[in-house]
């Protein structure tokens, strides 16, 4: 397992990068896709897409890396398809064992998701206090590194 990639999630998050482009930031590059390109990817699915709070955004992001490692894009390739399938359950069902929910306005506690504005919450020291998400987006590396990256390093 690569904890430097782990670390570097976490630290994406702290530095103001969405959960989803913490998790994209790190291994897109890995995978051909420039930082940048993987952070425009991944930004509409932070706050549980699109702040939702549907499915957590760095598991969403989990799900675009077993993608770029297995997919062959060609349209109707539904062995391959299988097989991506498969590994974003796995990782999901990891994430669920570990933290209870995939859902992220479950993860955070909040009652009633949809009342929530757009606006994303200000990045202050109270925020990254109350927040557990640096935890969640460690997990996903980590998830990551056990099921898509142990054949790699």
């Amino acid at each position: 397992m690569n904890m430097d990639r782990v670390r570097q999630a976490r630290e994406n998050f702290m530095s103001g990068c969405n959960c989803s482009q913490s998790i994209a930031a790190v291994y897109g590059p890995l995978f051909g896709v420039s930082c940048e390109d993987a952070m425009r990817m991944s930004d509409g699915l932070g706050g549980g897409m699109g702040r939702m709070r549907l499915t957590c955004g760095a598991v969403s992001a989990m799900a675009m890396v077993a993608g770029l490692k297995y997919s062959t894009a060609v349209p109707g390739d539904l062995k391959n398809r299988q097989l991506i399938y498969e590994k974003v359950r796995e990782m999901a069902a990891e994430f669920d064992r570990r933290n209870g929910s995939i859902c992220c306005g479950e993860l955070l506690g909040i009652k009633n998701p949809r009342s929530e504005s757009a606006a994303p919450s200000p990045r202050t020291a109270e925020y990254y206090k109350k927040r557990p998400c640096p935890d969640y987006v460690a997990d996903c590396a980590e998830i990551i590194e056990h099921v898509l990256m142990a054949d790699m390093d």
